[in-house]
Formats: structure tokens, C-alpha cells, sequence
């Protein structure tokens, strides 16, 4: 997977430790983040605070490096058990934790809900120890690609894109994780970085990182101009930031938002949006007519 560049280790962990001090304790991390690098700085983190409740959330990669999951794949070919396990374990000992709070298969499909050796694995790793909870990142804009999961009974959190331009999960999936008291995880909550404001079409990334591929020649201007568009409804005295964390939270299904948090001045102004503040309904209408509709594509894997 690609990583984003710009950032450093004594930034990143000064930022984890400012966001645990204003009352963060979600932090979600994954094996492909850095090679296992994400993880080591939680972990620093949860060695420096050996008393504070730290929520730590991991990601296995998928064993045959397929990213999205895909149904011509088997799920003992992706995700067999010794793979899930072997890598739990990893992410354990990185994070410096007896046991990761939620353990989550970093790619899916449905096609696999059915599947014998899915079943074992869901079960094995709570079973075994290995992780309090289970869950599942569902693959970029297929929102419903996961609701047979949900039913089997076996998983705890789904981990989904959802913001003001990708507000598709509110169809489907929304209804049935608030049926089944399934824990919803929102990612992507600034679509890669467009909602911060900050790209114009002269926006360029290094190679390796991830957003020079999405933010291409196919996506970087249709998606600068539908922020033009969004920016010019933000009320007065609110960032486009805030507006769009302030969207997420508004709806009763989503337990939590995962954002990014590179510097002490991005996690005062995240954790800011916590304080119980509403949108009133003609924003919420506004922002209803920004709804992107889109489907995966090579550039968005």
C-alpha cells in the first residue's frame, strides 16, 4: 500500500500524545501502514502511558497482496487462519499489548460470508486471545459489500468510507449495523485530504505517496471543483474541515471517525468537533445535494 509522505516519527508521536491527553482513545492502525511502522508508534505510545485505556485497532493485510478483496479469490487464499494469526501476533507485540481490542481483515468481499474458513477465523480470534473484537474494512465505495458478513453474526465493527461526497453507506449498510448494534468505523472522513480545502489542480504528491495516484489526472479535477462548490456553503466562523466532521457525527450509526492527525495543531482542531454541536437541518439538507455517487477504479485502489 502506499503511505503518505511529509510526515515524521517525532511528529506523529507528538500528536499521539496530545490527542491522548484531550480525551482521544480510539486509535486505529494497520500491519500494511509503513510495513508494521504505524503500529511501533502505538505502541510507543502505549508504553508511555502504561495506566491510560488505549483502544488499539489493527488490520491484517491479505496474504495474496490483492487490494481490493475480490470474489475469484478464495478466503483460505487471502486470509487463512496461521496468516491471521501469525499476523495478530505481529501487530501485538508492536503495539506493546497482551491482547489488540479489535482485530479487523483489511480487505473483504461477501462472496466469503458463507465461507467455512472465514467462520474459523472470526471465531478463533476471539477465542484464542487474540483480539477482544473482530471486524472488517469494506473496500472503497462498496458500501453494501459487507451486509452479508454483518448477519452471520460474527462481526463486531465495520470500518467504512463515509463523508459528504461518499454518502452511499447511508443506504444500505447504516440501517442494518444500527439493527445488529454493529460498531461503525468512518474512514476516509476528508476524502484523502480534498476536504481539507487545501488542493487546487496544481497539487502534486511525490511518488510513493498514495494520494498521487487518487488525486490523478482522472479524479483531481472533477474533485476540485465539487469542493469549490461545497466551500462556498460553509457557515460562517467553520472550516470545511469542521463541516465535514461535523456531517459524520450527525448520524446515530457511526460509533467513531478515524482522521488523520499529523501534527498537535490537527488533533486540537479534530478532537474541537467532539463537543455535542449539531448541524441545524438546512445545512444538513445542503450538504445532502453534495452526494457523490462513484465507483472503484484502477486509480482508487
Amino acid at each position: 500500500m502506499g503511505d503518505w509522505s511529509g510526515s515524521s516519527d517525532a511528529q506523529s508521536l507528538e500528536a499521539l500524545s496530545a490527542s491522548l491527553a484531550l480525551g482521544c482513545n480510539f486509535f486505529d492502525s494497520a500491519s500494511a501502514y509503513g510495513n508494521g511502522h504505524s503500529d511501533a508508534l502505538l505502541g510507543s505510545l502505549v508504553q508511555a502511558h502504561p495506566t491510560a485505556r488505549i483502544i488499539t485497532a489493527g488490520k491484517v493485510p491479505p496474504k495474496n497482496g490483492r487490494w481490493p478483496g475480490n470474489s475469484a479469490d478464495r478466503f483460505s487464499d487471502v486470509f487463512p487462519l496461521a496468516h491471521v494469526l501469525a499476523c495478530a501476533e505481529e501487530s501485538r507485540r508492536r503495539m506493546h499489548v497482551d491482547r489488540i481490542d479489535l482485530l479487523q481483515l483489511h480487505v473483504w468481499n461477501d462472496a466469503w460470508a458463507e465461507d467455512a474458513e472465514f467462520q474459523r477465523v472470526a471465531a478463533a480470534v476471539k477465542e484464542e486471545g487474540v483480539a477482544r473484537y473482530f471486524g472488517l474494512s469494506l473496500n472503497r465505495w462498496e458500501p453494501w459489500n459487507g451486509i452479508d458478513a454483518i448477519r452471520t453474526g460474527l462481526v463486531d465493527t465495520v470500518q467504512v468510507i463515509y463523508n459528504i461526497f461518499d454518502q452511499s453507506p447511508e443506504d444500505a449498510l447504516f440501517p442494518v449495523c444500527r439493527e445488529l448494534g454493529i460498531g461503525v468505523i468512518a474512514r476516509v472522513p476528508l476524502d484523502e485530504g480534498s476536504l481539507s480545502g487545501t488542493l487546487t489542480l496544481a497539487s502534486k504528491f511525490p511518488a510513493g505517496d498514495w494520494r498521487s495516484q487518487y488525486f490523478g489526472p482522472e479524479n483531481l479535477p472533477p474533485t476540485v471543483r465539487r469542493v469549490g462548490a461545497l466551500a462556498k456553503i460553509v457557515p460562517l466562523g467553520m472550516t470545511l474541515p469542521e463541516l465535514a466532521l461535523r456531517f459524520i457525527l450527525q448520524n446515530p450509526a457511526v460509533s467513531t471517525i478515524i482522521v488523520g492527525m499529523r501534527s498537535p495543531a490537527h488533533v486540537q482542531s479534530n478532537l474541537a468537533v467532539s463537543d455535542g454541536m449539531t448541524l441545524h437541518d438546512g445545512i444538513m439538507n445542503d450538504l445532502r445535494k453534495h452526494r457523490w455517487d462513484r465507483t472503484p477504479a484502477a486509480w482508487s485502489d
